[in-house]
């Protein structure tokens, strides 16, 4: 199912209400308040913006509320949001301070009928499925899900998770190399390619972008969306670049 337009999406890591960023999710580094990066993404024409809460404990739940209410209020390009999300009252809550998606990860691979339980309540197009993924021998597919960053592999093969979070009931997912993740060195083709096979939903690609030129083979390889953070924080590239790399190699962008 391809979507008319390749999105280009932003992503926040926000830690206690600023935006951080590592290698291989690791070694956190400030970079900078996430409503005032949102207001320049989206002048700069980001399709969406995406806030994961990297660290999602209980007590930073209200600076992360916080956050998306005055992004929500500034900013109006639709916003996803992942990280700690365990229920379908999570979603509500983050509904009503201006999230228009919710990303699940673990709770969801902890106790799969979550999926089911937000889509039934507030829709499909409203669940992205996140999927932290990491080549394995473990697996038929040769990628495995992990959780907490990428840090506890998981018994599950990624293709198969796919597929039955759409089953369940997920709108879209978001596919993130840890592999590739902070490295700048291109998007894992390989694994986006064996995601589209599977997937009647949409695939956002994430992790390992470093150049503008990275972009289109990951929207040729089956991502119907790509994603990036720290080309987009630092500097290194800007939305508007990206989306001339992808017109030029003949990828329709809005």
């Amino acid at each position: 199912m391809m979507s008319l337009a390749a999105r280009v999406i932003p992503c926040l890591d926000v830690d206690d209400g600023r935006v951080v960023k590592g290698v291989n999710f690791e070694n956190l580094r400030d970079m900078g308040d996430p409503v005032e990066l949102a207001r320049l993404y989206a002048a700069q024409g980001a399709d969406e913006i995406t806030f994961l809460d990297v660290t999602a404990t209980v007590d930073d739940r209200a600076t992360t509320y916080d956050v998306v209410r005055r992004t929500a209020e500034q900013v109006f390009v639709p916003l996803t949001v992942g990280g700690g999300v365990r229920s379908a009252e999570d979603v509500a809550r983050l509904l009503s301070v201006g999230a228009d998606k919710a990303g699940v990860n673990s709770a969801a691979i902890a106790r799969p009928d979550l999926i089911g339980e937000i889509a039934d309540r507030f829709g499909a197009q409203v669940l992205v499925l996140s999927l932290d993924v990491k080549r394995s021998t473990n697996t038929e597919s040769g990628f495995v899900v992990t959780t907490h960053g990428g840090r506890t592999e998981t018994l599950l093969d990624a293709l198969v998770w796919a597929r039955e979070a759409i089953e369940r009931g997920a709108g879209e997912l978001l596919v993130n190399s840890i592999d590739a993740d902070g490295t700048r060195a291109g998007f894992d083709l390989e694994l986006i390619g064996l995601m589209r096979e599977v997937s009647s939903v949409p695939v956002i690609a994430s992790g390992g972008a470093g150049r503008v030129e990275d972009f289109a083979p990951a929207i040729e390889a089956g991502a119907d969306a790509v994603l990036a953070a720290s080309v987009f924080h630092s500097g290194a590239l800007g939305i508007s670049d990206v989306k001339d790399a992808l017109r030029t190699a003949g990828v329709t962008v809005r």
